[in-house]
């Protein structure tokens, strides 16, 4: 019976390595689709960003950065590159030409901007507060909030005669 027992050890000893390995997550993978150059961004702040909440590049996280640039056509081909190497996240800077070229290559993948004009009257997502499907992001659009942050108060302080 010793004999079985050490027998079963060592093989869950040679075993236990491998399946270990094998049910290891592979590392995440964040696609960034530019249509600059690369001389044109630094992504300092972004891997920071990433840093301070425990992703860091190399350890636990891959970045893959699509550079177009400048050359808004060569952007549909760039993000079908990165829905095949199967990234967690794209996302798409410099416009809203890499948010379309991105959500043309996937409806499952999420997409993330960042850009200056309003996404909802670019098509880009539904509304603001409920963008839908798999496109999401920041904008810095104040137009619409003028009203609310400058006006609004001035009427509440003052009355409407002011």
């Amino acid at each position: 019976m010793r004999r079985r027992t050490f027998i079963a050890g060592l093989a869950s000893a040679a075993v236990w390595p491998m399946l270990a390995r094998a049910q290891q997550r592979p590392t995440p993978v964040i696609g960034l689709l530019q249509i600059g150059a690369p001389s044109s961004w630094d992504f300092t702040a972004f891997r920071q960003g990433l840093k301070d909440m425990g992703y860091l590049e190399g350890q636990n996280l891959a970045i893959d950065v699509r550079w177009a640039n400048n050359d808004p056509d060569r952007l549909p081909q760039l993000a079908a590159d990165l829905v095949h190497r199967q990234v967690r996240v794209i996302v798409a800077l410099g416009g809203n030409a890499a948010v379309r070229a991105a959500r043309a290559a996937t409806n499952t993948i999420p997409i993330v901007f960042g850009f200056g004009s309003d996404p909802v009257e670019q098509g880009l997502v539904a509304s603001l507060n409920q963008p839908g499907g798999n496109v999401t992001g920041m904008t810095s659009l104040t137009a619409g909030l003028l009203g609310k942050q400058l006006v609004a108060p001035v009427i509440e302080k003052h009355g409407s005669d002011y």
